[in-house]
């Protein structure tokens, strides 16, 4: 198989949250780290902070991931491609200029001001989302 056709197989799956400093940037890893390598995940924000959160580095830290790797981006940093699903956080945040064959928003909360227990909690339901989202037909 030719590089290009290697390349038209992969799936590219976006996550979307208000500073992507939290929520989007644990999706993107998790989707990462059980998507194999024909999936291309990427995550973005309408009004990125410039950081990942602390947090959410030691959190995945916990699991053998190293966010410290990532940046937070905005939208307009992310390639200009039709998405084969497009995932808000449940942040309200709408981005009706991505396109996206499927969309999907997830009701996970904000952990930014939560306590490290409750930070892992939803680390894990978002884990869980990612983990279902992949076993989807659409992303087969």
């Amino acid at each position: 198989m030719d590089r290009t056709a290697a390349h038209d197989m992969k799936k590219h799956v976006l996550f979307v949250c208000i500073e992507n400093s939290n929520r989007s940037q644990m999706a993107q890893a998790f989707a990462r780290m059980y998507g194999g390598p024909y999936l291309m995940a990427y995550s973005a924000g309408s009004r990125p902070s410039g950081r990942i959160n602390p947090k959410a580095i030691a959190a995945m830290q916990e699991l053998g991931y190293d966010l410290s790797t990532h940046a937070s981006k905005a939208l307009t940093e992310i390639p200009d491609i039709e998405y084969d699903y497009a995932v808000t956080m449940g942040c309200g945040d709408e981005c009706p200029w991505v396109r996206a064959k499927h969309r999907a928003d997830w009701q996970i909360p904000d952990p930014r001001d939560m306590s490290e227990e409750d930070f892992r909690r939803v680390r894990d339901m978002i884990r869980d989302q990612v983990r279902t989202l992949l076993a989807g037909s659409e992303l087969q």
